[in-house]
């Protein structure tokens, strides 16, 4: 932006409400591409008078402005250097549904999935369905016209635009339809003009490229590089709105969208078809396609191993033997005929010759369970299994189906020519292929292989009639190509309909036309000014410590998603870019990299972006590529505060496992100032604690060991070993003798340990030195030589002793502990599988699971103990109660705290499952339920002691046991 007074624009923009904060500009400097580029300033607009001020603005300045949805892009075309227009925050609503002519009006900052969910009732879809449904965006889609699983049958996202409603660069507001523009309003004359004029320019320009239009545009299903000019044709009905459907908001700035619906498919049913390689299973498209499926998949090994390796074997069930899958989706109204048809289907394909088998799945949950994995192939991708980081550049290629087996020979053979490797997906029933490729962005050399190959990729793409993209768009990563694909004729023709509709240039400059370098703007990744000694954690997945682990982000925006998982809590109540994993994750990208953010560990604006982070671990396990946050904010706080003053918060909170103890000498002492309201509120805030939660009552150091009957057992004879966490020693302990009488009944001889700590609180406080320190001596007295399990009461403290205490201390004996760490629930999970028959649950459970269970285990595993066990009905509560640890008893983050609750806690505590068992492992989960305080729920409580109450053997009070039994120790491994 040359010339261009700076302190003056800011001063305008800022006024219009944009926002220039570092920690800001650091998340929406990248999207889910190799590129990086940081903003001018970001505004999330609210309304379209305010987009059209915007661009009045930066019109008059010369500022380019970026239009934004989710943030996905794989090509860089969500990036720029000037203004960012974030339209998810705010302007995501349906304006208008009209059942009858099956038409939507919509903001361009609305989900696909919230769309879907809108028109359900109504049984009506908006037909394009890209994997990121869950978070991709209207604009997005109309940006890169979009097209998803199932558009074998439906097309793309241009086959479904009615009208777009644009604000133009110099803020005019124009509607693009078939038959040309119009003004939004007639009596603005302004945009009257504008739309006069932009009719007549292309109008003309179609006339001087005819012959070319139709010879070189709309050739195969999936051609979207380029602009698709082939709509304005004559024959075609002047259909300006279909045209500018995959300009990637090069053109205008879209603020609107009516969009056509077709009905729900009334039955469905995948059939999954095994291959022994990837070239096989894209021979047998044209066959498939003669069926009319609706949908039509592939992905090839690396994407199952990678599930299989982050969410276990569970996680991909069901696939036919072979190293590479078609997913084969067949639609209609009877499910019988339909699975006749597969049955035929299938025959006809083994008669082939080509497949190893296949199988029809009529179940909901499996068909669901492995749509999963294929939509989650661009995360799974990213970091394969044996650590290797993949990037996105060549990544969206398309040629006309029954070239595909031909093309993925030839670009495997490229591959190996260059001594690249990737792993393979798409929509092969289009002929769209995703590979995400090992190239090596750190040095120059191997910027300048990624070059090479990419250009020959497309001269073998243009050679057999293909586009470089197709669905991504080009973006940053294949504009450039496009003199491969195209005549000089008709690059000139997209030339003169984007000087046509943004004159000033200010529209994502740099995209399709008048293209940047492909190798300009790439990712740094080797930079780091982080030292590697310096880090706590040992990130052993991690080459390179906390600048390869935060790296592990490529903005694929899984932490965006309302549904699916438990990340990000903090997001779903803000939906604040900043709030997510991935902007978070940014943010740390530039602290590693110095550029933006120069002061490191002592960074306010890395701490201001981390600050509503709850720990809560979700994306450790919901994340496809793995980042875990929690980690990293606390390796961040341990050096951001080491030598300083810390938040009150870290000493009573933090250090909370010693007032315990000290507690537990004296509790009724201890528990006299949290009975005297003016006293308790003094000590909340003196603490830096909210006073609007009870402060849980201590409990003496034998309570726990009160009601337990025959629980002591000889050493010799322990088969596992219960350990009894702060929390639960100090605040439940009755849970300890129903966890034992109930283990016991499953013919397990346990034995508790008590007295150890995992460090949890000053884990998630960032005081990693006295976390070392007690993690130290909890391992030394467990780590036995023997190889019994180790059950957990509580699941945070689980999840400290099996994931952080290994990566904290990093020695054998913290490995060998970790590798014998599970969770109650997973310990009763495998007596059932050893042949005990649990006793009948209620018949109604209200379940939250805690989040660090989930991030070690996955949310199904207590879902599917219940249902072992008899239970009918389980209302369970999606993602993290709330509290969080001391998350939810900082009074800052009381009010983030209870609207977290309210995403799904509360509604299912208002449940008739609540009514009769409210089931909640963790004691944060409990004490926020309690403080919930629902009318009609009951008393939250562990697994364990609903089991024992099942058993009919629930602990008893009134036989103490003797004080020389009250501690165990294993025997020497000698």
């Amino acid at each position: 932006m040359p010339g261009v007074d700076r302190a003056v624009v800011r001063r305008e923009l800022e006024q219009l409400g944009a926002d220039f904060s570092p920690q800001t500009l650091a998340s929406y400097a990248y999207d889910a591409s190799s590129y990086r580029a940081v903003p001018l300033a970001v505004c999330c607009p609210r309304s379209v008078d305010q987009v059209q001020a915007l661009l009045a603005a930066c019109h008059r300045s010369g500022v380019p402005v970026t239009a934004r949805g989710a943030g996905t892009s794989m090509a860089g075309n969500a990036i720029g250097d000037g203004l960012v227009l974030d339209f998810s925050r705010w302007m995501n609503r349906v304006l208008d549904v009209d059942a009858e002519a099956r038409t939507a009006t919509v903001e361009p900052g609305l989900v696909l999935d919230d769309l879907q969910r809108h028109l359900q009732p109504r049984c009506l879809m908006f037909a394009p369905d890209p994997s990121s449904h869950s978070r991709a965006t209207i604009g997005g889609m109309v940006g890169n016209d979009a097209c998803g699983n199932h558009s074998v049958k439906y097309g793309r996202t241009s086959d479904h635009v009615v009208a777009l409603d644009l604000v133009l660069s110099d803020g005019c507001r124009v509607v693009a339809e078939q038959g040309g523009f119009r003004a939004w309003s007639d009596a603005d004359r302004p945009s009257s003009q504008a739309a006069e004029r932009l009719n007549e320019q292309l109008h003309a320009l179609v006339a001087r490229h005819l012959a070319e239009i139709r010879l070189e545009l709309g050739r195969i299903p999936r051609q979207v590089s380029g602009y698709q000019l082939h709509h304005l044709l004559p024959e075609r009905g002047f259909d300006v709105a279909k045209a500018l459907v995959g300009s990637e908001g090069s053109c205008a700035i879209v603020v609107g969208a009516k969009l056509a619906l077709v009905p729900i498919a009334q039955v469905r049913l995948l059939v999954v078809l095994g291959y022994e390689d990837i070239v096989d299973a894209a021979a047998d498209v044209p066959m498939i396609l003669d069926r009319a499926p609706a949908a039509l998949e592939g992905m090839d090994e690396s994407i199952v191993e990678t599930m299989r390796l982050r969410r276990g074997p569970r996680s991909v069930a069901g696939l036919p033997e072979g190293r590479a899958w078609l997913f084969v989706e067949l639609e209609g109204p009877d499910q019988v005929q339909l699975e006749d048809d597969a049955a035929t289907m299938i025959a006809a394909l083994v008669r082939a010759g080509r497949t190893t088998g296949g199988r029809a799945v009529p179940d909901t949950a499996e068909r669901s369970s492995l749509w999963h994995v294929r939509e989650n192939g661009a995360g799974l991708a990213t970091r394969r299994t044996d650590g290797t980081q993949t990037w996105a550049g060549w990544e969206d290629s398309a040629v006309a189906p029954a070239a595909l087996a031909d093309y993925l020979a030839e670009l495997r053979g490229l591959m190996e020519l260059h001594q690249l490797t990737g792993a393979f997906y798409g929509h092969f029933g289009a002929g769209c292929v995703h590979v995400r490729m090992d190239f090596e962005l750190e040095s120059d050399a191997g910027i300048r292989v990624m070059r090479s190959f990419v250009t020959s990729a497309a001269k073998v793409v243009a050679r057999l009639g293909g586009s470089v993209s197709g669905e991504h768009g080009d973006g940053r990563s294949r504009s450039e190509l496009l003199g491969i694909l195209y005549s000089p004729a008709i690059l000139h023709a997209f030339e003169g309909l984007k000087a046509a509709m943004d004159p000033t240039g200010i529209i994502n400059p740099g995209i399709v036309v008048l293209a940047r370098p492909l190798d300009a703007g790439l990712l740094q990744v080797g930079s780091t000014a982080v030292r590697q000694e310096e880090l706590q954690f040992s990130y052993p997945h991690d080459r390179r410590g906390l600048s390869d682990a935060v790296g592990r982000c490529v903005g694929v925006g899984r932490c965006r998603s309302d549904v699916g998982g438990a990340m990000c809590p903090s997001f779903l109540v803000t939906h604040d870019e900043v709030d997510s994993t991935r902007g978070r994750a940014r943010s740390l990208q530039e602290m590693v990299r110095g550029e933006l953010v120069t002061d490191g560990w002592r960074s306010n604006d890395v701490l201001r972006t981390l600050d509503l982070c709850l720990s809560c671990k979700a994306c450790a396990s919901d994340c496809p590529v793995g980042v875990d946050m929690a980690t990293y904010k606390s390796e961040f706080l341990h050096h951001h505060y080491r030598r300083r003053i810390r938040p009150r918060t870290h000493y009573s909170l933090g250090w909370l496992p010693l007032l315990a103890r000290a507690a537990g000498w004296a509790p009724s002492l201890a528990n006299l100032p949290l009975r005297i309201g003016f006293v308790r509120r003094l000590l909340a805030r003196l603490g830096g604690v909210t006073g609007e939660r009870e402060v849980p009552r201590f409990h003496g150091r034998r309570s726990a060991w009160r009601g337990l009957r025959q629980h002591v057992v000889e050493d010799n004879s322990v088969e596992a070993i219960l350990f009894t966490d702060t929390f639960t020693r100090a605040f439940r302990p009755n849970l300890i003798g129903a966890a034992v009488e109930s283990l016991n009944l499953t013919g397990v001889r346990v034995q508790p340990i008590q007295g150890l700590c995992c460090g949890l609180t000053w884990i998630s406080t960032g005081q990693l030195g006295r976390a070392k320190k007690v993690i130290a001596r909890t391992v030394a007295a467990l780590d036995d030589g023997s190889t019994i399990p180790i059950v957990v009461l509580e699941p945070s403290c689980a999840a400290a002793l099996a994931k952080d205490s290994p990566e904290l201390l990093d020695n054998d004996a913290s490995h060998r502990v970790a590798r014998r760490i599970t969770t109650y629930a997973s310990m009763i999970d495998s007596r059932i599988d050893a042949g005990w028959v649990p006793p009948e649950l209620p018949g109604a459970v209200a379940l939250q699971v805690h989040c660090h269970e989930e991030s070690m285990s996955g949310d199904a595993t207590q879902h599917r103990l219940l249902r072992r066990m008899g239970v009918r009905e389980i209302a369970q509560a999606q993602g993290c109660c709330g509290l969080a640890g001391n998350f939810g008893f900082e009074r800052q983050h009381y009010a983030t705290s209870m609207a977290v609750a309210e995403l799904s806690l509360t509604s299912t505590l208002r449940t008739p499952a609540a009514r009769e068992t409210v089931l909640a492992d963790g004691f944060s989960c409990q004490t926020q339920i309690r403080h919930l305080a629902t009318a009609g729920a009951s008393e939250p409580s562990h697994l364990a002691e609903v089991l024992a109450a099942a058993c009919g053997q629930a602990a008893v009070r009134g036989r103490r046991v003797p004080k020389s039994q009250q501690k165990w120790r294993p025997k020497s491994s000698e």
